[in-house]
């Protein structure tokens, strides 16, 4: 055996590339879908008689969240990961003015 007795066996390097895949989906979903709840919550409070600022945080919340998709479907899953905790933290701050 001429290999480096560190080297990754061909099933151990396929398990990463699928959970790296997994991770990628997750942040693309996620992201997705936040941005689908926070764009709805912004339509809603447009028609309520609550500050403009309530749908314009959620409206921004749902910015950040697909933001975080993006970067999600690309590879950057820890950056979407936070991005998608900051958009949602933006979205609690418009609710809490509400």
């Amino acid at each position: 055996m001429s290999g480096r007795p560190d080297s990754d066996t061909p099933s151990e390097i396929a398990e990463e590339l699928t959970e790296a895949r997994r991770a990628r989906w997750t942040a693309t979903g996620a992201g997705a879908l936040l941005t689908l709840a926070g764009l709805a919550a912004s339509g809603l409070r447009l028609t309520d008689p609550a500050p403009a600022l309530v749908p314009a945080a959620y409206a921004l919340g749902a910015a950040v969240c697909a933001l975080a998709a993006v970067l999600g479907s690309r590879g950057r899953t820890r950056r979407a990961l936070w991005l998608l905790i900051a958009g949602v933290m933006v979205m609690a701050v418009g609710d809490q003015f509400d």
